[in-house]
């Protein structure tokens, strides 16, 4: 069937369906009033706009998980709950493996944890901006979600976030470290703080650890009130695998768990992350080579005239467009110079800034030649 033909028939189906608006009207406001998560990514030579690692895992980790895949029994369901990697990961962090669960991405987990601990009409407190899963998942439970703008340069505002879970008397706190997508990590003992002078679950998302600022980990001994999250997606290389996982006190894992999907987490990914966790040597040593990456490259922007470069302890730069667009900025990277970033700039506070996912040697070459040249463009034109 040609293109067109095709074309013509889904238009024709368009037509035959029946008036939304009868389904649509059971089907909660809250949830019809947020915009989707959604990403446009069209095809570029250098792909930085997802916070991935720039490296595939190594092909020879890869065929040991391919082999062991191949020895699955592929028409029997997985594991209800993969003792051996639940064990690993418990040991990894000398924690407890009935306070580990698995997830499909660390985003089922948010979801999970959410679910459980949030009523209709129920306060979740989170900084502004951050990562905007937690604003669409507290809308589709009936939640209230009330954002608390970062500081100076987006650095955390411990004392504002303090004061407004107890004026707001919220069920969940996020802290979100390094955060998605300004970057900053939290200052030493703020998780604490914000325990013990506050009554929220405290989720600490650290999809972004590895790269830097602490992490909550040491406080599971200390507080039942805390889930961490955790995700293979970024330092371990594995976003297209889809894996996560939360750690908690033993009973809270216990009513996350009645969150989750049965089976959420397929054999294939399983093998994978097992495999993964057995062999932590190269993927330290590419979360080190990221970080001098990210290092070098920030001192570089900053010598760009006309952007503002702000601080980052994960796998990406937040930059603001002094002398163009973001947007018109965003659109030249890619259509001139083949590179696709991540434009912010509708977030709360992100005006006219664009997020820089940290590639290869050769990736953050050709950004920093290419801001270079639009940016002296602009320069010129204005002569």
């Amino acid at each position: 069937m040609s293109t067109s033909a095709h074309s013509a028939d889904e238009a024709s189906a368009a037509r035959a369906l029946p008036d939304p608006e009868d389904g649509l009207r059971l089907i909660k406001g809250s949830v019809k009033s947020q915009a989707a998560y959604t990403l446009e990514a069209p095809v570029a030579a250098r792909k930085l706009n997802q916070n991935e690692n720039p490296l595939d895992l190594p092909a020879e980790l890869k065929a040991q998980i391919l082999a062991r895949a191949a020895r699955l029994a592929w028409n029997r369901y997985p594991e209800f709950v993969p003792v051996p990697l639940v064990e690993g990961i418990a040991r990894l962090w000398s924690w407890i493996p009935e306070g580990v669960l698995v997830g499909n991405g660390s985003n089922e987990l948010i979801q999970a944890t959410l679910t459980v601990s949030l009523d209709t009409g129920g306060v979740v407190v989170a900084p502004a901006p951050t990562f905007a899963l937690y604003r669409l998942i507290a809308a589709t439970l009936g939640a209230r979600y009330v954002p608390v703008p970062l500081g100076e340069r987006f650095a955390y505002d411990i004392d504002a976030i303090i004061s407004t879970a107890r004026r707001e008397d919220a069920g969940v706190v996020v802290l979100n470290s390094p955060n998605n997508p300004t970057g900053s990590a939290l200052p030493a003992g703020a998780v604490e703080r914000v325990l013990e002078e506050t009554g929220a679950l405290v989720v600490c998302d650290e999809a972004y650890q590895e790269f830097g600022g602490p992490t909550a980990m040491e406080l599971l001994r200390r507080s039942s009130r805390i889930v961490v999250l955790r995700t293979f997606s970024k330092a371990m290389g594995m976003a297209g695998l889809r894996f996560g996982y939360a750690l908690a006190h033993p009973a809270v894992a216990r009513e996350i768990a009645k969150a989750k999907l049965p089976y959420n987490v397929n054999a294939f990914t399983l093998a994978a992350a097992t495999m993964v966790l057995e062999h932590p040597a190269p993927f330290k040593e590419r979360t080190r080579a990221i970080i001098a990456e990210r290092e070098k490259t920030a001192e570089r922007l900053r010598g760009l005239p006309g952007l503002t470069v702000f601080p980052s302890a994960a796998n990406f730069i937040l930059i603001r467009s002094e002398r163009l667009p973001a947007s018109v900025l965003f659109r030249r990277l890619h259509a001139e110079h083949g590179i696709l970033v991540r434009d912010v700039s509708s977030g709360a506070g992100l005006a006219e800034c664009l997020r820089i996912s940290i590639g290869t040697s050769e990736d953050m070459d050709a950004v920093i030649v290419a801001l270079r040249q639009i940016l002296a463009s602009v320069v010129e034109a204005s002569r």
